[in-house]
């Protein structure tokens, strides 16, 4: 698989790969340490351009670019904050988690550095997105993503499946794949956000992002009907053989989800859009016969028109221990600049700003769900606090692999959410 190295030492840790530029240590007012995890394809390209003209604009200051994969971010990022050793810049999903980091001061509030060139620059609903009581701690920067059903156009019209738009002509679609020697889902679960996103889909297209709304703001509860739906509906599907064998136990990160699709062992992927640059750099045969459709509706569902995703993916705080926010916030600027923008585009990804071209007819084409859906339902894993995102995550790969019931793995978010909102 194609990688882009940043200048500088390639360190293997124990949590992952760490790809940085830059020799000087952090921790100095002159040097702004950064942590991302857009380490494929041009990706990294972002940051090193944009720290070149922030270096070129400051002279004196430095910045160190540290990339580090997706998954091991996470366990890294957590190590940091108990330490209390978080880098000057670093991202997260806002949601739950950017709520614990304002509540515990870890991030610093970025208002007084929201200039009228930041605010008129970046997109509305993404400066929403990071924003809590009224004060900003975010930045939208790396990419507006939507989830979609990515699919093989090749696979589809040599067995004259049409796109469905129902539940019904989904699953009929899906066993026509099997019929054929072809399994219609590639999933890898070990990292279990991947198949939360099947679970989100079925939840929000049966009751819109209402039921989640209310349980998560103790309304409603999340034993309710849209969710007993998805993990009924989750079941029946691995019953029926339409995921991968032992998709539970496989990894998204190196890339087993992704190599039955482009051998053309499966036929279909729920994934953010960031895969569609991702699969033209690992494999442009397969990303040229790609197609992406929206997931179906249910039908009496209520959720139709809602998509899942975020206006900016990757949301950037200033940690409340740097030495040098105004320079961290400054440099965080340069990423989404006119050269940003560029940068961002040449690696097949949407910078969260205004009046943003798209080139390609696919993602320009997930944009506008994004810009035209009448409900926008972050990430569950995002929206909830750590510790019941946990219980999300662990319910939902154990609905996965049938060894607990729709109604136990609902009773058990319930109570987890219940219990955290008593502790506020």
């Amino acid at each position: 698989m194609k990688k882009i190295l940043l200048i500088g030492l390639l360190v293997l840790m124990t949590t992952g790969l760490v790809f940085a530029r830059g020799a000087q240590p952090s921790g100095d007012a002159n040097t702004i340490e950064i942590w991302h995890c857009q380490i494929e394809n041009k990706g990294p390209l972002v940051f090193e351009h944009a720290a070149e003209r922030f270096e070129k604009a400051n002279p004196g200051y430095k910045v160190n670019i540290v990339g580090i994969a997706n998954d091991s971010y996470k366990q890294r990022l957590a190590t940091a904050m108990a330490a209390g050793q978080t880098p000057d810049l670093f991202f997260s999903w806002t949601g739950g988690p950017m709520f614990e980091y304002v509540n515990n001061n870890q991030i610093a509030d970025l208002t007084p550095y929201m200039t009228p060139a930041v605010r008129n620059r970046l997109l509305d609903a993404g400066l929403a997105q990071g924003m809590y009581n009224g004060k900003n701690y975010a930045l939208p920067i790396t990419n507006v993503t939507v989830c979609s059903v990515f699919y093989n156009k090749e696979i589809f019209q040599r067995l004259n499946i049409q796109v469905p738009a129902t539940m019904t002509e989904f699953e009929a679609a899906c066993d026509k794949l099997k019929a054929n020697g072809i399994t219609p889902f590639s999933l890898a679960n070990l990292t279990r956000w991947t198949g939360s996103m099947y679970f989100m889909f079925l939840a929000t297209r049966h009751g819109g992002t209402q039921p989640f709304i209310k349980g998560v703001d103790g309304s409603g509860s999340f034993t309710s009907p849209s969710f007993i739906y998805a993990g009924e509906k989750l079941q029946e599907w691995v019953r029926k053989g339409y995921f991968l064998p032992g998709f539970n136990g496989l990894d998204w990160d190196s890339g087993q989800a992704r190599a039955p699709m482009y051998r053309g062992e499966t036929a279909m992927l729920i994934m953010g859009s960031w895969f569609v640059s991702q699969a033209q750099g690992e494999n442009p045969e397969f990303a040229a016969k790609m197609g992406a459709f929206k997931f179906p509706r249910v039908e009496q569902g209520r959720g139709d028109n809602a998509v899942i995703g975020t206006v900016g993916d990757n949301f950037y705080h200033v940690s409340s221990s740097s030495k040098n926010p105004a320079k961290a916030f400054e440099y965080l600027t340069y990423l989404v600049d006119q050269n940003g923008e560029e940068d961002l585009r040449n690696d097949g990804k949407i910078a969260p700003v205004k009046g943003v071209r798209i080139d390609d007819p696919m993602l320009a084409d997930l944009f506008q769900q994004v810009m035209s859906a009448s409900e926008t339902q972050l990430w569950y894993d995002q929206s909830l606090s750590p510790e019941v995102a946990s219980v999300h995550l662990e319910t939902c790969q154990e609905l996965f692999g049938l060894t607990i019931s729709p109604q136990t793995a609902a009773q058990r978010l319930q109570d987890a959410q219940a219990a955290y909102l008593r502790r506020r």
